[in-house]
């Protein structure tokens, strides 16, 4: 028997991006390969900073996925931040209704915005991830597919909503910041088939954005990966790690970091008898500092980064903006304890749901007290990583997830 094709759409995709939607991607395609032909349509980008097309264009099979790369080639990319500025009084408004709470209300009256919305689509033409065969290539061949299944919310996700609404279902990974309120949102998400969010918070978010015309929609999220964690005496000696850290794991740039190196400097200039150094892990794309008690390892495998996660005293996602966090569900699984940025409405939830299997700092002098605590607490974090294995099993594990992706990708006609 055939298996009817579906394909994700995403930005990036590969065994060495370790981008959050870009590995929500993988899981889930990995995940369908039994049920269904699956592809992932993507470009050949790699580094979104450059936006330089460094993977060949083609295909390529990756655990029973068909991947196919498309070249990038935006439009006019020199005047991408002009376009952005021109752009930017709709999202600014639409922010400022939302503030007010007014945003959803006048979504009855005014359910689609317009404003600014050709500067917003040159805006979008003119990214680094603009691919015009891949939209092309949506276009011709979308009867041959059940459902596309892009993610986040980039170009690739505005002309699959144009040219297939009636078989898209959307993973947006939404958070609240300044891209969530441009105009162009309210006719993506009024016409796409489903839209699958990661989280209530997230969901609660979009809801009060778009209002009345939001398409149907649920949760449907992801899990983790399980990989075995590599030799922690080799890791350790390959990065040169210390006894005892406090371990960051995601992108080295200044949004997702929002001052935790600070943070910590500050923490050890006040606890000067803690053993603590910062590990950071993951792709460099802004500027590091250099200092005796911080440590950057780069891009390190699956298996290297879980033997660091399992020997790490203490976890931290100091990101402001986050759908659902991946690395703070593998740090809740692997029974380890974490501090979370609690200015993110989806950290909070994540600690208030579970109990406080992980803690949420307010500031600064915040962070320091909570990081001090559990750095000498060693009851504190074995509670909490009890709390958090429970947590996991009980809401993101994998067989009821992927009930819930089938049973949308079933809903289509």
């Amino acid at each position: 028997m055939t298996k009817e094709k579906i394909a994700f759409i995403v930005v990036r995709y590969g065994k060495d991006i370790n981008g959050g939607a870009e590995y929500h991607c993988r899981m889930l395609a990995e995940r369908l390969v039994n049920d269904y032909d699956v592809e992932v349509l993507t470009t050949c980008v790699k580094n979104y900073v450059t936006g330089d097309n460094e993977y060949p264009e083609g295909e390529e099979i990756l655990n029973g996925v068909l991947v196919r790369r498309f070249y990038s080639d935006p439009v006019e990319p020199d005047l991408h931040k002009s376009y952005v500025r021109q752009a930017a009084p709709a999202k600014k408004w639409r922010h400022f209704l939302y503030r007010c709470r007014l945003l959803k209300p006048l979504s009855y009256v005014k359910p689609s915005w317009h404003y600014k919305e050709q500067e917003e689509i040159k805006a979008l033409n003119s990214q680094v991830f603009y691919s015009s065969s891949m939209y092309a290539f949506i276009r011709e061949n979308k009867a041959s597919y059940r459902a596309f299944i892009p993610l986040s919310f980039f170009p690739h996700t505005y002309y699959t909503a144009l040219y297939a609404p009636e078989k898209t279902i959307l993973i947006p990974t939404m958070h609240n910041n300044g891209s969530s309120f441009r105009s162009i949102i309210t006719s993506v998400f009024s016409e796409v088939a489903y839209i699958g969010f990661n989280i209530e918070a997230e969901q609660k978010l979009v809801e009060n954005i778009v209002g009345k015309p939001l398409a149907a929609h649920g949760i449907i999220s992801v899990g983790i990966e399980k990989t075995k964690a590599a030799d922690w005496e080799q890791t350790k000696v390959k990065y040169n790690l210390p006894e005892d850290y406090l371990l960051y794991v995601g992108r080295i740039d200044a949004i997702k970091l929002n001052n935790i190196v600070d943070y910590f400097l500050s923490y050890k200039k006040k606890y000067t008898g803690s053993r603590l150094k910062l590990v950071l892990v993951g792709g460099i794309f802004g500027k590091t500092v250099e200092h005796p008690d911080i440590i950057y390892t780069g891009f390190v495998d699956d298996a290297e980064k879980v033997a660091i996660q399992l020997n790490a005293k203490v976890i931290v996602n100091p990101s402001r903006y986050e759908s659902l966090s991946l690395i703070l569900l593998e740090t809740m699984s692997e029974g380890k304890a974490m501090l979370v940025n609690g200015r993110c409405n989806v950290l909070r939830e994540h600690c208030e749901k579970s109990n406080y299997a992980a803690l949420y700092y307010m500031n600064r002098r915040d962070f320091m007290r909570k990081l001090h605590n559990l750095e000498n607490s060693e009851t504190l974090r074995q509670q909490m990583g009890e709390k958090g294995r429970h947590y996991v099993q009980e809401n993101y594990n994998w067989e009821m997830i992927i009930g819930r992706m089938k049973n949308v990708i079933q809903m289509l006609s």
